[in-house]
């Protein structure tokens, strides 16, 4: 089992925590890199991260390769609840790295132009219900949508996208899973 991928990416890091205890290789690319970006060309015509290996099969997404892995390893997969939690970080994941694209692309993204605004006011309306699901305890299970917030938080901490000061669960939801097998290791500062 190979799973490709970036140590600074979230949708990547949700996955290698998920495997903390699982034996698998990873492979670090810099997707921008004109090696990596062949690889990544002839593997995935998403040419997106992450994507996973496995008995002569590629996945080419996060949530598609979670599946893989919680069939393979023979998990309870995620209810419906669950799913409709990690729809809510996906969408807040994907608003944040378009805006980090356009930020990287010298674009003004406090502009007043509606795809900004709109990615603002996602992230504002997901960032409370992830906050209220907090308060209600809907993630004190170390779990894949659990690990998937973390990664999220901390991604959003370490890219200085988001001030969670007004979301004091989503701050010790964060604080709290600090000490989790496998996130020290994988954190993207080091």
């Amino acid at each position: 089992m190979k799973l490709y991928g970036s140590t600074t990416s979230p949708y990547v890091r949700r996955l290698r925590v998920f495997l903390a205890n699982q034996a698998y290789d990873f492979v670090n690319m810099n997707i921008f890199g004109p090696e990596d970006r062949a690889t990544l060309k002839a593997i995935n015509p998403t040419l997106k991260i992450p994507m996973l290996e496995d008995d002569g099969k590629v996945m080419f997404d996060s949530n598609v390769i979670h599946r893989y892995l919680t069939e393979k390893l023979g998990l309870t997969p995620l209810s419906w609840d669950q799913q409709n939690q990690l729809t809510l970080i996906n969408a807040a994941n994907d608003s944040m790295i378009e805006l980090l694209l356009c930020e990287r692309s010298n674009l003004d993204t406090n502009s007043d132009v509606m795809f900004f605004k709109l990615q603002r006011e996602r992230m504002a309306e997901i960032f409370s219900e992830l906050n209220r699901q907090c308060e209600a305890g809907l993630f004190a299970d170390w779990n894949y949508p659990a690990i998937s917030l973390y990664c999220l938080l901390d991604w959003a901490a370490f890219r200085h996208l988001y001030d969670f000061s007004s979301h004091p669960a989503l701050v010790k939801q964060h604080e709290a899973n600090k000490a989790q097998a496998f996130v020290a290791e994988s954190d993207p500062r080091i």
